[in-house]
């Protein structure tokens, strides 16, 4: 049960600002692999550990005005794809960069050496590796389920560097989205709320995630991440795309239990919205408080969709809190 969750010219700027990325062809890693939409590329980013990393990237269709890019950290069993459905195109055509990376050992990027792809500390190191070598403006960051705890975590170390050592300083940001985000303590106050309130959801939860057999369960899949009104043929689709994203666990849970909670930040360090889906099968209203009492903000739940709130049938909705947000920023 411990592994309840899981157990992401039409540049924004001149082309000489943006440096090139280390790969631009490469084999398939995932045997089913996810066919890109009209003015979208798949790059790669080489890390300093010569390792390569898998971007997606959507730039604006409009030049009219200078938006920060949007960079996207997925969770756990998915890879940049997961954005690229529908949020990439989405926030493209309402005027911004986006650029979706897969996290080492997930979709199309490298695996590092080990039996996991990393920490919270590694994964962020690599993100802000890919802003601080590709992106001129300081971004918006958003991240997905435990993308979104990686996210909390470059946050504190950006506004705790003076006290954690860091091999190079964090870009800035512009500020972060925790989509159905693990809240700061982790996802341990989750799992002893379904143990204790929600017995059955607890069982089923554990089997899907922590046994993975959301891979082969169509309808524990659609339970798991997905509207009871999502379509089977989209649940299957995304379930086969889920199931060859992960080739290695995201991060070793104990170790990253040993290392939570979040460092608090100072409040109002950073524009934070907390976004939260009223049917989340994964993350439960009380997880949500949790991460926006923390940063001090109110969270919005949106109502009639679940944890995969951007694959979801229902997609919009949270994309439509998220551009009211981003315009709320520039004004």
């Amino acid at each position: 049960m411990a592994t309840l969750l899981g157990l992401q010219s039409h540049l924004a700027l001149p082309k000489t600002t943006v440096k090139p990325f280390a790969v631009l062809n490469k084999a398939d890693k995932m045997r089913i692999p996810f066919q890109l939409k009209q003015g979208q590329n798949r790059r790669y980013h080489q890390l300093p550990s010569g390792l390569n990393m898998e971007v997606i990237e959507q730039t604006r269709e409009s030049n009219d005005k200078v938006n920060p890019p949007l960079v996207f950290v997925h969770g756990s069993y998915h890879a940049a794809w997961c954005w690229a459905e529908h949020w990439l195109p989405f926030f493209s055509a309402s005027g911004f960069d986006c650029y979706a990376v897969s996290l080492l050992g997930q979709g199309e990027s490298d695996a590092p050496p080990g039996t996991v792809a990393g920490s919270l500390q590694t994964h962020a190191d690599d993100v802000a590796d890919f802003i601080k070598k590709n992106l001129s403006l300081p971004p918006i960051l958003l991240g997905h389920s435990f993308g979104g705890l990686i996210i909390q975590n470059y946050i504190a170390r950006l506004k705790n560097e003076q006290t954690i050592e860091l091999k190079t300083p964090y870009p800035e940001l512009g500020g972060a989205v925790l989509v159905c985000s693990v809240p700061p303590s982790g996802n341990s106050g989750l799992v002893w709320r379904y143990l204790f309130t929600k017995p059955i959801a607890a069982i089923k939860v554990t089997r899907s995630l922590a046994a993975k057999a959301f891979q082969t369960d169509l309808s524990l899949c659609k339970e798991t991440f997905f509207s009871s009104t999502m379509e089977d043929h989209l649940v299957l689709r995304y379930q086969e795309l889920m199931k060859e994203s992960s080739r290695m666990p995201l991060f070793d849970l104990r170790k990253l239990n040993a290392s939570l909670p979040v460092p608090s930040v100072p409040k109002s360090s950073i524009e934070i919205l907390v976004l939260g889906a009223k049917d989340d099968f994964i993350v439960d209203v009380e997880g949500l408080s949790e991460t926006g009492k923390f940063y001090g903000v109110s969270p919005v739940c949106v109502e009639g969709i679940a944890h995969d709130m951007m694959l979801d049938c229902s997609w919009e909705r949270g994309a439509a809190v998220i551009l009211s947000w981003l315009d709320g920023l520039s004004r």
